[in-house]
């Protein structure tokens, strides 16, 4: 086997049992999420067994990651842009989408399940922010207002009013947010054809 293959699926345990913890997820937790028995996610974890490509999917899917973070791939595309997904401590992760110095930013995020019953921790910055929920149920609170938005569907607001972000107890979200600087705004379009 290549040297260099080696050392990669050799940091793969590290790095699949940081994720796990991040998640707060028991082995045996993580065994019934993905199929693979909690002694092999043990013998994987700590480097005594090399991951297959079969336990690699699962795992990435369980851990809301994609393959690439796993093994640490190298960046590929554009090297001005690093597109490479940044994990959050509480198990979210951030996808940067666009890097335009002083415009619009795109992200897509990725949540995990979370309690229906959570106390919202509200905060407030300059900019304005556009939602759009592509998978799951986005819990947001903007101000006095808690909202469930479902797939498909898309808020717009002034983040100066208190917000908060989160998923349901029903499952993990995948959301896209447009955030731009206070007073810039997305050029809407109604419907084809309209006047503007």
């Amino acid at each position: 086997m290549d040297e260099n293959l080696g050392r990669t699926l050799d940091a793969v345990g590290p790095r699949l049992r940081q994720l796990r913890l991040r998640r707060n997820v028991t082995l045996t937790e993580l065994a019934e999420e993905t199929g693979i028995s909690a002694s092999t996610l043990s013998r994987l974890e700590a480097g005594l067994r090399r991951p297959t490509l079969e336990q690699m999917l699962p795992l990435a899917r369980a851990h809301s990651v994609t393959i690439d973070e796993l093994v640490d791939a190298p960046l590929t595309g554009d090297p001005r842009i690093n597109l490479r997904p940044i994990a959050a401590g509480d198990g979210s992760t951030i996808l940067p989408l666009t890097r335009r110095p002083g415009g619009i930013q795109a992200y897509k995020f990725v949540l995990p399940a979370g309690a229906d019953d959570r106390v919202p921790d509200l905060r407030t910055h300059e900019g304005y922010d556009w939602v759009y929920v592509l998978n799951g149920n986005l819990r947001l609170v903007l101000g006095d207002e808690d909202i469930v938005l479902r797939p498909g569907e898309a808020a717009e607001f002034d983040t100066r009013i208190p917000h908060w972000f989160g998923a349901t107890g029903s499952g993990p979200v995948e959301f896209l947010s447009l955030i731009g600087r206070q007073g810039e705004r997305a050029h809407v379009r109604a419907a084809p054809g309209t006047p503007h």
